[in-house]
């Protein structure tokens, strides 16, 4: 079992910049990758960042390359996500995620969530 603890959102104005942690728990192997993903009102959960937990390689979905960072600190068991030039259109529930198997940028890959934090961009 993993457990993921989600922190860092609020409100911030358009082009503010915000760091979302992830608290990662459990039992995880080195193969499995965390995940960043969202899923704002009446749409799907969709992916933004991922990064391996024993690699270095990270990944992004086109809209948020440049403007998203995804790191990770093995020793501390987290995994955060600098967010920059933010827009309204980033406003969402933000998950963590750890993918197990399948395709990283598939939110039906992710076995384990956690709670999500509210990210809400003002115009």
């Amino acid at each position: 079992q993993v457990q993921l603890v989600e922190s860092g959102g609020g409100l911030v104005q358009a082009g503010g910049s915000l760091r979302l942690s992830c608290a990662v728990s459990g039992r995880i192997f080195s193969s499995y990758g965390v995940g960043w993903l969202r899923q704002a009102p009446g749409k799907e959960r969709e992916f933004l960042a991922g990064i391996i937990w024993s690699g270095v390689n990270t990944y992004y979905t086109r809209s948020v390359k440049g403007r998203f960072t995804i790191s990770r600190d093995n020793a501390k068991n987290m995994v955060y996500l600098q967010m920059n030039s933010l827009k309204p259109e980033d406003t969402a529930v933000y998950y963590c995620g750890v993918h197990t198997r399948g395709d990283l940028y598939s939110s039906g890959s992710y076995d384990y969530w956690g709670q999500g934090t509210q990210v809400t961009v003002s115009s």
